[in-house]
């Protein structure tokens, strides 16, 4: 199966520092700090790149589903949102919120929940936050 590689550095200390990271496709490489971690700075952080993930997954994973019960969507648009927030211990990932809008022409309200709940739970980067709750809101464009 396909190994997917990405890759990071990181320089300074936690405040003070700044880092680089990159797909291994070289489709992106950005700036990151401790401020577009936890602060408003620009920049991207990892958060962000696992909402993508998430995301971009979740849209396939929807498409799959639909596939397999015979309808084709015209559109998939998902946003993910990832949540961190302090705990005792230090920062934790809590929950990621899918938020998606789909297409799909001769599809029921309730073959596109059942469908979106499939794939929510049938996409590998869900399965890979499995520790982290997990918000589907699913809207059907008529």
């Amino acid at each position: 199966m396909a190994v997917r590689r990405a890759s990071a550095v990181w320089e300074g200390s936690l405040r003070e520092g700044k880092g680089t990271m990159a797909l291994g496709s070289g489709a992106f490489e950005g700036a990151y700090s401790f401020g577009t971690r936890f602060e408003e700075a620009p920049g991207t952080n990892p958060e962000e790149l696992i909402g993508a993930a998430h995301a971009g997954c979740f849209s396939m994973a929807f498409s799959l589903e639909l596939g397999r019960a015979g309808f084709t969507p015209e559109y998939v648009r998902t946003t993910a949102d990832v949540h961190i927030e302090k705990q005792e211990n230090g920062f934790k990932i809590t929950r990621s919120v899918l938020t998606m809008t789909a297409k799909v022409p001769g599809l029921d309200e309730e073959t596109f929940q059942a469908k979106a709940a499939a794939a929510k739970k049938g996409c590998p980067v869900s399965q890979a936050l499995a520790g982290v709750e997990i918000e589907l809101k699913a809207t059907l464009v008529s």
